[in-house]
């Protein structure tokens, strides 16, 4: 069962609760507004008892109704930007969060700091000056909560790491983020179901969009080979329980550097059968689960002078060799085995190379009594 992350939408209770909230709050302003525009703008200007006696009760009423009036608009634009934010932070990784919230506090706390400073140096100018020390207190902050927010949010990597362990991984070990190339593959199925890849499975949301396109390919080999990576997640989330995870950066263009990117924020392991990701992720201090090396790692060992008995398919790439395989897709080169062709064998063994397509073992046909 895949475990989505989604923000949740907020209900009918929680908008009738903000929009009296903003009622009040708005009212009440429109209330004190109205007073102080009647006591420093119609109080001076209107000699009539009964006009001041008029605006006295109806600037603020007037002041309030205008101010709920406005409640629909603030609500709508709050509500916008809330989502907005929501959004963002979705994209977000944990250690970007923690970075940022902590550079936010931290520049808030510097402004508070600067204020008292702030409020002597143009407590000269009275009333004036203390309204000037209140904006550009409020300018400071916003800049320093913004700004520390940003540095916080860029040590993404270090604070990632701390945030990772226990609480993310759901306490069943390190989590395991799946490649398009290891789900496309299929054999990490049978690994999963027998027990040798524990811990949280991640796939990323991109990941997801690219399994996607290749399904939805004009080529019918790459749509083939989607779809059955898409069966192969079915299958897998009937096994165990697989998070999609919605972090994308977006400053990264390339599937493979957002992998590694995600695996350095999660504290998390590489599955993947790519040669050139495992390389690159290696470099970046990632620990990568490579599944091509895990199959060549429990493939027998066969020593010289083992017999086996094959069946030679084609050709070697020297005219007299010639080519079969085992059970396990392990290539068997034949020497004098061109002539063959065709036929079933028993050979044995005389060397055994190890390159990174696989292993491969030379054999020589036994002699026929």
């Amino acid at each position: 069962m895949s475990v989505v992350r989604s923000s949740p939408e907020p209900g009918r209770g929680g908008t009738v609760v903000l929009r009296l909230v903003f009622a009040l709050i708005f009212g009440v302003t429109g209330f004190l507004l109205g007073q102080q525009a009647y006591l420093h703008l119609f109080s001076l200007h209107v000699d009539s008892q009964f006009w001041q006696l008029t605006l006295l009760v109806a600037a603020p009423v007037v002041g309030a109704i205008v101010g709920v009036m406005a409640v629909p608009v603030a609500q709508m634009l709050f509500e916008t930007e809330l989502h907005q934010v929501e959004r963002a932070i979705d994209r977000l990784a944990p250690g970007e969060l923690v970075g940022g919230a902590i550079g936010l506090v931290t520049g808030l706390v510097i402004a508070f700091l600067v204020k008292s400073i702030l409020f002597e140096f143009v407590a000269f100018a009275g009333p004036t000056g203390g309204y000037i020390a209140i904006a550009l207190y409020l300018v400071l902050s916003i800049f320093a909560a913004f700004l520390g927010a940003r540095v916080g949010a860029k040590q993404r990597v270090a604070l990632g790491r701390i945030a990772t362990p226990a609480a993310m991984t759901g306490g069943g070990g390190e989590p395991k983020i799946l490649d398009t190339s290891v789900i496309i593959d299929g054999r990490v199925l049978g690994i999963v179901r027998s027990g040798f890849l524990e811990g949280p499975l991640l796939l990323p949301r991109f990941v997801l969009r690219e399994l996607q396109l290749i399904a939805d390919s004009a080529d019918p080999l790459r749509r083939t080979r989607g779809r059955r990576g898409l069966e192969l997640l079915s299958a897998l989330q009937e096994t165990t329980a697989i998070e999609i995870v919605e972090r994308d950066p977006e400053d990264i263009a390339q599937v493979d550097a957002k992998l590694v990117r995600l695996a350095q924020e999660r504290g998390a392991k590489l599955v993947t059968n790519d040669f050139n990701l495992n390389k690159v992720a290696q470099v970046e201090g990632v620990t990568v689960l490579n599944i091509n090396e895990l199959a060549n790692a429990v493939k027998p060992v066969l020593l010289p002078g083992e017999e086996l008995r094959v069946s030679v398919i084609r050709e070697g790439r020297e005219a007299h060799q010639g080519v079969g395989y085992l059970d396990d897709g392990t290539m068997i080169v034949i020497e004098n085995g061109r002539r063959l062709i065709g036929e079933t064998v028993d050979v044995a063994v005389t060397s055994a190379l190890q390159t990174n397509a696989g292993r491969m073992i030379f054999a020589r046909p036994k002699a026929r009594a």
